[in-house]
């Protein structure tokens, strides 16, 4: 690439999308669109540095660890996240807002809010295989039917990376996935007028199966995660899969490899063979891989 650096992984229509950013942080962007079956290779130089906040570059130049999916320094993360809807700070947000179900694999379904205007980008991103909307209103209201579902039907608002990738591979059909969620979605609707805000406006159950979008259908498990990279370190695979911010890469000793592209952020990248392997730190799925992936 030659002074470009990775600002990640975005599902802004029905595939994955590279973004990559000038190292200095000024200049317009470019993308790269990625398609399943073609080649991909690249090699990590020097050290993986901040990649900065809200747009804004880093004024320390700040390195962070190569293990960490964030990507920032302590102050750029404060400030990132204090501009977040995560953050509760903004609670005179005007936009409108969705509650949606997702599922990831069996028995492994979260509850959770997205700006409207976003449509279901924040489900791909997430590796959500199948979800439903469940009801749309302003911010608050989102989100106080989202703590209302949590307590009530026992779900969570987070699923570690780590366990939707253990079960990508092995996914049951689209009907029992589907059968699923909408025996949540009869769960949630049944709330209505519990504890259920009057400023949300229930939406009717539609399953949206991403399985083919991200390329499950007929995946194999995934053997093996990277960890981090390193400098020279050598990340190259044919990409057969992707879910979330995951590529699952078939290397040249057949094996299917996930690279969580979180970890590639921050690093200069320059284009290497895609028959040349891998020659950064790798762990078996489910071994404790990606340590702080949170959604």
């Amino acid at each position: 690439m030659g002074g470009w650096r990775c600002t990640g992984l975005s599902w802004p229509h029905d595939g994955p999308v590279l973004r990559w950013a000038r190292d200095e942080g000024t200049g317009r962007g470019r993308s790269s669109v990625l398609a399943y079956g073609k080649e991909l290779g690249f090699r990590a130089e020097g050290e993986r540095h901040c990649v900065g906040a809200r747009g804004n570059v880093c004024p320390l130049g700040a390195g962070v660890p190569v293990r960490s999916t964030g990507a920032r320094c302590a102050e750029c993360a404060r400030l990132d996240r204090a501009h977040s809807v995560a953050a509760d700070t903004i609670a005179d947000d005007p936009r409108t807002y969705r509650v949606y179900l997702a599922w990831f694999g069996p028995g492994m379904v979260k509850v959770g809010i997205t700006g409207e205007a976003r449509d279901a980008a924040r489900l791909r991103e997430q590796g959500a295989v199948v979800f439903s909307w469940l009801g749309r209103g302003p911010l608050m209201a989102a989100r106080r039917t989202e703590e209302v579902l949590r307590a009530a039907l026992g779900v969570p608002d987070r699923i570690p990376y780590a366990r939707k990738r253990a079960v990508r591979g092995e996914l049951p059909e689209a009907a029992e996935r589907a059968a699923e969620i909408e025996e949540l979605y009869r769960r949630a609707a049944a709330l209505e007028g519990a504890g259920w805000p009057e400023a949300l406006e229930r939406l009717p159950f539609e399953a949206v199966d991403h399985a083919g979008v991200f390329g499950l259908d007929g995946a194999r498990p995934a053997a093996r995660v990277v960890t981090g990279l390193v400098d020279g370190g050598v990340v190259s695979g044919r990409l057969v899969a992707a879910a979330g911010p995951d590529l699952h890469l078939k290397t040249v000793d057949g094996e299917i490899v996930v690279l969580d592209t979180r970890l590639i952020t921050g690093w200069d990248l320059v284009a290497a063979g895609a028959r040349e392997g891998m020659s950064v730190p790798l762990v078996a799925v489910g071994g404790g891989g990606v340590q702080d992936g949170l959604f």
